[in-house]
This record gives structure tokens, sequence and C-alpha cells, in this order.
């Protein structure tokens, strides 16, 4: 008979499962369980273990897990990747979604930072909200090999009902078009805020991207907003970045992904970042036309905090409004050096003060000092104190405390 193998083990491996199925047909369902938590797990385990196989309809099956402390939620997702392998079946095994992840993100919420973690790795899902970032993606493109992006599908699709990220924004990268139009059946009913889609170099695939999240949104009855963000990481991307900035009325940022860029282009990235100079200023300038947020790659070397400020900095005076990464430690360093500065926020307060008395005594021209301030700037210094409110740097109520 056929036997399925998924999952990871290894001495290394922590958080996960390996699970081996195979079908029998006789003798009724035989388990084989490897866990240092057996004394005190073992017979929930053994438990979901058959409500699972009873779930699919199976009589006759052997099973063998090998645990390094996996949630259930891993453990459901590892079984029932590893069953289909088997049979055929259009059924799922959903574990309850927790009130958390039942959220829904804002088109125009700060995304300062976006961490990414391995679709296939759950020890680095379980605890990453923790960290803070701006929002957690969940990796189911370049960090996952290729021949593990099955079972990473059912994975990412339980993390997303069952882990806590604790009110960070919720983000899935898919794979590149048309391949990653199979991951949206395992993602969009299951309470992502954001797809991230990569690789993009047309608006056909924001559309194409967009028809099956309709079509799936339609099958499930599903009523929230699902938002899109495409990552330009080609000269083909760059020279199409209006184009696919304002394919679809859902998208509300768009990334650069260098590493890719680069490479397309025939020269290796440095810190300065001179090499990438063009591109980014053409992806800052499409997103501010469209009215959506530029979004810069992510700084590589996860040990230089000095070399990472340098490179955040650069990144906002070019126009950015964040970045990716790769590391929780680069999160404070992101979040830090992209929030407004001091001067920022006062110069801010100054020109929205001098708004609110100009229309409060029916003026149509507003004026500060001796310089006029038309609407573009008003919106910028209101969007500084919102940033500034969000990140604790302003008080709500700073109008009545000044």
């Amino acid at each position: 008979m056929e036997i399925a193998k998924i999952g990871n083990q290894g001495s290394k491996v922590r958080s996960d499962c390996y699970v081996e199925l195979e079908l029998h047909t006789e003798g009724g369902v035989q388990i084989e369980l490897v866990s240092k938590v057996e004394v005190m797990y073992g017979k929930s385990i053994r438990q979901l273990l058959l409500e699972i196989v009873q779930f699919f309809g199976i009589e006759h099956i052997s099973i063998k897990l090998i645990d390094t402390g996996a949630l259930p939620l891993v453990i459901a997702a590892r079984t029932e990747a590893a069953i289909k392998k088997l049979i055929d079946s259009k059924k799922q095994f959903l574990l309850p979604v927790i009130a958390p992840n039942k959220t829904i993100s804002r088109r125009d919420q700060n995304r300062f930072s976006r961490l990414y973690l391995p679709g296939n790795s759950p020890s680095m899902m379980l605890n990453a909200g923790i960290h803070q970032p701006s929002g957690i993606i969940l990796d189911l493109e370049d960090a996952v090999a290729p021949d593990k992006k099955y079972e990473a599908r059912f994975l990412v699709r339980n993390a997303l009902r069952g882990v806590n990220f604790y009110g960070v924004e919720r983000m899935v990268r898919i794979n590149q078009i048309p391949a990653g139009l199979e991951d949206l059946d395992f993602i969009v009913p299951h309470f992502v805020n954001l797809i991230l889609v990569p690789k993009c170099e047309s608006a056909e695939q924001i559309h194409l991207v967009n028809q099956r999240i309709a079509e799936i949104k339609t099958e499930c009855q599903i009523d929230y907003p699902i938002w899109l963000m495409p990552i330009v990481e080609s000269a083909l991307g760059v020279v199409k970045a209006y184009e696919i900035a304002t394919a679809a009325d859902n998208i509300v940022a768009m990334a650069i992904g260098l590493e890719d860029y680069t490479a397309d282009i025939g020269t290796l990235r440095t810190d300065l970042g001179h090499e990438t100079f063009y591109a980014r200023s053409v992806v800052v300038n499409a997103c501010r036309a469209a009215h959506i947020q530029p979004i810069d790659s992510v700084f590589s070397d996860v040990d230089n905090m000095e070399a990472l400020a340098i490179n955040v900095r650069q990144s906002k005076s070019l126009g950015f409004d964040g970045m990716g990464c790769i590391h929780p430690r680069q999160i404070v360093v992101i979040h830090e050096n992209f929030a407004p500065e001091k001067k920022e926020i006062e110069k801010a307060q100054k020109i929205y003060k001098a708004f609110v008395e100009a229309k409060s005594k029916g003026l149509g021209v507003v004026s500060l000092g001796s310089k006029m301030i038309d609407a573009p700037v008003v919106k910028r210094a209101e969007n500084t104190i919102r940033i500034a409110i969000s990140v604790g740097l302003l008080s709500p109520n700073w109008e009545n405390e000044n």
C-alpha cells in the first residue's frame, strides 16, 4: 500500500511533528506515538488522531506520529495533509477559530514592519505576535521548499485559525501566479487580512487573484475585506509599477523585493543601495500616485542593527511607509526609525492647528507664518499626528492638553 509521509523530524525540530500513514483493508486504527510528552498528552493526541481518521471515514489505517511538542492545530494539519495524499476528499478537518483571529484590518493602518515566517515551520509562528510587528507574513513562497509547499498550506490555514498573533495584521504570501491561485482556497475562508502577491509583473495577475478571491467569498459566504499587497521584484515589474498599483480597489500597499530585482538587472545588492535607488523611487511614486502605501524590501543582515537603522532612515527619506523584516530583533529598529521624529510631530501639530483655526473663521486660505498651506500638506500633517498617536508618541487628547 502507498505510504504518506508529512511533517518534520530531527534533533533540531521543535513544536512540530512527523506523520506517517498507511491504509489497510483490516486491523482498525493502529497508532504508534513517539513523544517526550506522552505521559501528559498521549491520551489527548491519540484521541485527536482518532477523531481525524473517523472524520474522513477511514476504518483501517496505521499511524506513526513523532511529536516534538506540536500543538493540536499542527498535528491536525500534518495528519490531514497525509490523509489527503492517500484518499480523495474535499472535506476539511477544521479546529475552532479563536476570537482574536476574527479581527478585520483597516486599509490605512500602519504597516511599518512585516515579519516573514516560513509557512512550514510552526515553531516560528507560535510566539511571533509577541514581538508586535505591524504584521506577520505566513510565507508559502520562497521560505518553503518546493516539496513542502503542499503540506505548508494546511499548516498556514490552521495557524490563521488557531495561533494567537496578538492583534497584528495577518498576512500570507502566496506563490507566484498562477500556482498561487491554488493557495487561496487555504487562506481566503480563514480570516486572512492581507495577501501578498509575489513577483507581480502585470495588472492581469492581480485580476486573476481577485477573481478567485471573489469566487471563494461567494462559495463560503464571506463578507470581510481581504487586502492585497503586490510585490514588484523584476525590471518589468518596476516598469509596470503604476499599472499594478492601480489594478484593483483592494490594493492597499505595494512592496519591492530587492533580492530578486538586483538579480534580474544583473547587479549585487549593497548596504548603500545605490543600485536600487531608481527602482525604489519608481515604486514610491507609483504608490503615491495611486494613494496606497509604498513598502520597502527586507534588510538581510540580521546582525547589523546600525546598518539597518541607516537603511530604514534612507527608506523613509525616499518616501516608504514601512519595510519587511526576517528576524524579530529588527522590528524595534524599524519602528523607531519609521516613526515620526519630534520635530515632525511639532510641525504637524502647528499645521493642523492653523488649519482648524482658519476653518473656524471661515477662511478659504490657510497660512502658517508667511507660508501658505494647501490641502496635501494638511493631509500629511494629519497622517503624521495619527501615526504619532498610534505608536504612543502623542496623546490622543493632545489638542486639549496643549
